[in-house]
């Protein structure tokens, strides 16, 4: 409580409940010197309530992943007067900052989405598989998911209002620039995404009820390995979702569009859940219009422990 109320301070933590921060995007918005807002940081990371995380060369700054931590910074937060005028003029240059972002994400999309349209001219439309998606996982909301692999950030958005907490990882600084500008223009202020490698992802184990894979499988060389991992994170009774594509034959995806392989077969996928602890719940099919497409395949799979501790307890009560 000491470390947050400073007014200084409390601007930063409403400041990072809209998002992630640099330093230098903090220092304009709140018009001070770079050591002085370095030094609220500081201390505010003492107290346990902001993060630090490298991308790069560049340094952001985020609200604790710790729960406890974070009700509470929303609990103050949620108090503050928005029509306060240094609030008022805060969000104004936050606006600014983030419109600044939406603008180097859209020429990295424009510059790259050629190569996108021809691989989705092969499928099915996005819009169908999305509704899949939410009747695979649910209406039911739950508490966090992860996405492996963000990409745009699109399935963070698609789930927004299902989870408590969002987060979105993946390699590539200029596609976690786009997700950020997509999240920010859908006015999704409880998921982040950082940079990390998949098969070693930034974040702690046995916390996610929802782990997603969103066509990334076949940009890998040990799919396997990487699907253990994403087990891993998963809480007791967690689900696992994979899209991707069925086998194929198109060796163009190979050699233009660094496609490592080119599709999996429910057995595959089934083994690796298998192999990862998961119990293999679901799959979903979607054909090309014509037999030159590609198939796009969903997979889902659980973590196991809770049904397990439930199957044991029911047999003690039984015996």
């Amino acid at each position: 409580m000491k470390a947050s109320a400073e007014s200084s301070r409390l601007r930063i933590l409403l400041l990072l409940s809209r998002g992630d921060l640099t330093v230098t995007d903090l220092t304009e918005i709140l018009a001070q010197s770079q050591p002085r807002v370095s030094r609220h940081l500081k201390l505010l990371m003492e107290a346990q309530l902001v993060e630090r995380y490298q991308e790069g060369s560049w340094a952001f700054f985020r609200l604790s992943d710790v729960e406890s931590s974070r009700e509470f910074v929303n609990g103050i937060v949620g108090r503050v007067d928005p029509n306060d005028p240094t609030v008022e003029r805060d969000l104004e240059r936050l606006a600014a900052v983030k419109g600044r972002r939406a603008e180097r994400a859209a020429a990295y999309f424009r510059a790259s989405a050629a190569s996108w349209d021809q691989i989705r001219s092969l499928h099915v439309p996005d819009g169908a598989v999305e509704a899949a998606l939410l009747e695979l996982v649910g209406d039911a909301p739950f508490q966090s998911m992860l996405d492996l692999g963000t990409g745009t950030g699109r399935l963070l958005e698609l789930f927004a209002p299902l989870y408590r907490r969002g987060v979105g990882i993946d390699l590539s600084r200029e596609m976690l620039s786009v997700a950020r500008a997509n999240l920010d223009n859908a006015d999704v202020a409880h998921a982040q995404v950082r940079q990390g490698d998949i098969y070693a992802p930034p974040v702690e184990r046995d916390a996610f009820d929802l782990v997603t894979m969103h066509q990334v499988l076949h940009f890998l060389d040990e799919p396997g390995q990487a699907i253990r991992e994403a087990a891993r994170l998963l809480r007791p009774a967690g689900r696992l979702v994979i899209v991707d594509f069925a086998p194929h034959g198109l060796e163009f995806l190979r050699e233009k569009h660094a496609h490592a392989r080119l599709g999996f077969s429910d057995l595959q996928i089934g083994n690796w859940l298998a192999e990862s602890g998961l119990e293999f719940e679901a799959t979903r099919s979607f054909a090309p219009a014509d037999d030159e497409g590609l198939t796009v395949k969903l997979w889902l799979g659980r973590d196991q422990r809770l049904l397990i501790a439930n199957d044991d307890e029911a047999r003690r009560e039984i015996a």
